[in-house]
């Protein structure tokens, strides 16, 4: 769930408990956690309809039926949790359009990478108030960019709560606490923001509408201590390679607070059946991205060491790959007690699989029956109906 260049995918998640997820009867079954019906988390909101984390987007997903919605959370130069992709709004915001802020620009270290751009840490809510969303991905409808702002975490709550009761169901909220390291070394830090709201608004328990996750391990030990609310590990990498296995290339390979630490273990380590039962003790669940579940892999027939392209439209992409079978992580998650919510699944051709054929529906259907408690998706509508029918 990190950058917007999506490689095949970017960012994840989660299901004991199914929040009003649940089917009657004649609904279909699935090999989750505890036999409920996998949730379906719109990620930052219905992004591929809207620009992410807006009001507007959160709300065109509960719409859509959207179990839970996904505010990623950063925090603004007077401490105010705000939802964004990430600290630096380059990409997300009008930000680089406005005179008032071009003295503003600026290079920060994120995670070991140096980053040129704007960023939430610089601006007080106030003046992020005046600044508008837009669409990140080109490919993606542009026509809203400029309209909506930039909701803080408590909006995003009220919002869950309001439109919930419109529709007379439970609608979660599923924030990830962004680069707490980062955070914290700028006296900004994440956890008792996040905890002094969710007490605010009574979320303190397992029974809460609310499932915290993050890509760091440190920051969730430490909420353990704190709360009772579902925790979610993430687990990421920096892409696939092209026979299918993770390419763990910093800083994509490990969670952050583990470099920072001098700790060897990388993402996939946690994924080991070792790795599993070391976050049971601190976390409810796990959020993968899917090729750990189910990878793809390139086909080079003729072996000539280029990848076939599959579709003969010119250019390689996920439509040139083949999936695989499935690893075993779905089962021992399982076994260790973990639900896994699955990141991060979207309708565009060219992010699916050659198996696919075009059907984003296929591919949720694949990873359903796998037994996913959950999926995050850009595309709220979609893996609903995928998942109901």
């Amino acid at each position: 769930m990190h950058t917007f260049s999506i490689r095949p995918a970017a960012l994840a998640l989660t299901a004991a408990l199914a929040l009003a997820a649940c089917g009657g009867s004649d609904s279909p079954s699935y090999p989750t956690l505890n036999g409920d019906t996998p949730l379906v988390i719109g990620h930052r909101g219905a992004s591929g309809y809207r620009p992410d984390h807006t009001l507007e987007s959160y709300k065109l997903a509960i719409e859509m039926g959207a179990d839970f919605i996904e505010p990623d959370l950063v925090a603004t130069k007077d401490g105010v949790l705000v939802a964004r992709h990430e600290p630096n709004i380059t990409g997300t915001t009008d930000v680089a359009t406005r005179p008032e802020f071009a003295s503003r620009k600026t290079t920060k270290n994120v995670d070991g990478v140096n980053e040129e751009g704007w960023f939430v840490s610089d601006f007080t809510l106030a003046e992020l108030k005046t600044l508008r969303a837009v669409q990140p991905l080109s490919d993606r409808d542009q026509s809203y960019n400029g309209k909506f702002q930039i909701p803080t975490f408590e909006e995003v709550l009220d919002l869950a709560k309001a439109e919930g009761t419109k529709a007379g169901r439970t609608v979660g909220v599923y924030p990830e606490t962004k680069h707490p390291t980062f955070h914290a070394k700028l006296g900004l830090p994440l956890e008792d923001r996040l905890l002094a709201v969710l007490a605010k608004y009574g979320y303190t328990t397992k029974a809460s509408p609310v499932i915290v996750q993050s890509f760091e391990v440190s920051n969730l030990k430490y909420l353990r201590t704190k709360t009772q609310v579902r925790l979610v590990q993430l687990v990421d990498a920096n892409d696939v390679n092209a026979d299918g296995s993770m390419d763990l290339t910093a800083p994509y390979d490990k969670p952050y607070d583990f470099a920072v630490a001098g700790d060897s273990r990388t993402f996939a380590s946690l994924l080991t059946p070792a790795g599993l039962k070391e976050i049971k003790t601190y976390a409810d669940g796990i959020g993968p991205w899917k090729p750990y579940l189910i990878p793809s892999k390139q086909v080079d027939a003729n072996k000539d060491g280029k990848p076939d392209d599959l579709n003969g439209d010119g250019k390689i992409d996920e439509r040139d790959r083949v999936m695989m079978p499935a690893t075993s992580v779905v089962k021992d998650a399982h076994a260790a007690g973990l639900f896994v919510h699955a990141y991060t699944f979207r309708n565009e051709a060219k992010r699916l699989a050659s198996d696919f054929k075009g059907d984003p529906k296929a591919e949720y259907k694949l990873f359903f029956n796998l037994g996913v408690d959950g999926v995050f998706s850009d595309f709220t509508d979609t893996a609903k109906a995928a998942r109901d029918n």
